[in-house]
């Protein structure tokens, strides 16, 4: 904004309402787009992260399948209210984990060119938006997310939308350089051309970025299970919930790890040790962690790691391939990408104002969309 490069943003929040919000924790793309599609918070959805340990069978697992989402979401309570709802993804993950029960259009920028009618609710998407299926790792898979929702509503096929970016680009770029500001213009742009069409928008975000490199510009990095190797012996295991398929973002490396403790016992020594690394900035417990962040119980780790602003936790070396990555990281997922932006088209009543002025969070937007905001 201060660049005079959002305009329509601009104008959008002051005629309407700018604010800030929590986002859940650990703030990573899969948590807080179920959270924000079921206005809830992780305890209930059961979403704790990208990957995890199923206790069921002691496996590392990607939790990107649509039955470990533990309620409905807001789009398929919409869409049997009849509602013409379209569910757009930059990414096909969170299409296939959140559309369940979905009664409408659901396809991602990734995979636009497979979407079919019987499967997604909509067929031919590249000639509904006038652009060939982009590169996941582009600009133009968010702008493309945007574009698409715009055509929807143009052609009446939507009326209730969730349209979610991939933060491929604040992965790769820091705010202030050309290709960061380019893109967030074009997203001005595509926000623009849903404000003109009449539609009344809510904008927040999954998480927030942070660069994650030491003054040198290398990656920052504490490979925790090697230290607690070193210190305790073999047998914890740390679980990154960060990591998923989309490794040249950040690979599998961010500010919040679960720890399973070989011997559960060890938990209050371990912890001391932990908190004793530089860079680390809290340790929970399970029990603390469920009760403060809101956490799955069965979902988590013996205990619970946070870093600093400019610190990632791993595994070992051998785990991380940093070799995408180009010398630099920017990547998200403790206390220090929990704040994100909150704007809403048309002003807040004073009840939702009074709320606004408490501690909202991410996860509310469609509350207040739908209930928060004047005509």
């Amino acid at each position: 904004m201060a660049k005079g490069r959002l305009p329509r943003i601009r104008e959008m929040a002051g005629r309407g309402y700018w604010g800030t919000a929590r986002c859940a924790l650990p703030s990573f793309t899969n948590v807080n787009n179920a959270s924000i599609v079921t206005g809830a918070p992780p305890s209930v959805t059961g979403i704790s992260g990208n990957f995890f340990i199923d206790p069921s069978t002691g496996a590392e697992v990607m939790m990107n399948s649509p039955d470990y989402v533990r309620c409905e979401t807001i789009l398929s309570v919409a869409s049997r209210a009849g509602r013409k709802v379209a569910f757009v993804t930059a990414k096909d993950k969170l299409r296939s984990l959140l559309s369940r029960g979905l009664e409408g259009i659901a396809f991602s920028a990734e995979k636009a060119d497979h979407a079919r009618q019987a499967t997604h609710g909509i067929s031919d998407v590249e000639t509904l938006v006038g652009q060939p299926t982009p590169p996941i790792y582009s600009a133009e898979a968010s702008l493309f997310v945007l574009q698409a929702g715009a055509a929807l509503v143009e052609r009446g096929m939507a009326d209730f939308l969730y349209l979610s970016l991939t933060d491929y680009m604040q992965h790769i770029y820091a705010p202030d350089t050309d290709e960061a500001l380019d893109f967030y213009a074009a997203i001005d742009d595509a926000v623009g051309h849903l404000l003109d069409l009449g539609v009344r928008v809510g904008l927040t975000a999954d998480h927030g970025m942070n660069s994650k490199t030491t003054p040198d510009g290398n990656p920052n990095v504490i490979h925790l299970e090697s230290h607690l190797d070193d210190a305790f012996g073999p047998g914890q295991r740390v679980i990154c919930p960060i990591t998923d398929p989309y490794v040249v973002h950040h690979g599998g490396l961010g500010s919040m790890v679960t720890v399973h403790l070989a011997d559960p016992a060890q938990a209050r020594e371990m912890a001391h040790a932990i908190l004793a690394i530089d860079g680390v900035t809290e340790v929970l417990d399970r029990k603390t962690a469920v009760a403060k962040l809101d956490l799955p119980a069965d979902r988590v780790g013996d205990l619970i790691v946070m870093s600093g602003r400019h610190v990632v936790i791993g595994r070992t070396p051998d785990h991380h391939d940093l070799s995408h990555l180009q010398g630099r990281l920017r990547s998200h997922g403790g206390r220090y990408e929990e704040m994100v932006p909150l704007l809403f088209s048309a002003p807040l009543t004073p009840e939702y104002t009074a709320k606004a002025a408490g501690d909202p969070r991410n996860f509310d937007v469609f509350d207040y969309i739908c209930n928060g905001v004047g005509a």
